[in-house]
């Protein structure tokens, strides 16, 4: 599953540089997550950084956009070039 930012997002900016995956940019009023470049940080590191920077916990999963670790390794190597 790829990660969403939800309408408790402040704007504070810290979620955006560490998203290795260039997947986090800033939306209309809050960031947003563009689910075809989050890899919830798969190939990168154990856990998602956006969520563990998040000052107010509003970077849940999003049930919109379901997939697998497996799906999630394999999104990473498409990324990257690696596959």
């Amino acid at each position: 599953m790829s990660l969403k930012i939800t309408d408790d997002c402040i704007n504070c900016d810290v979620c955006e540089p560490e998203c290795p995956n260039g997947a986090i940019s800033q939306g209309e009023e809050i960031y947003v997550i563009d689910p075809n470049l989050c890899t919830q940080c798969v190939g990168h590191y154990d856990e998602p950084q956006c969520q563990q920077v998040c000052p107010v916990d509003c970077i849940p999963l999003d049930e919109n956009n379901v997939e697998s670790r497996d799906e999630l390794m394999q999104k990473y190597l498409r990324i990257t070039g690696k596959a």
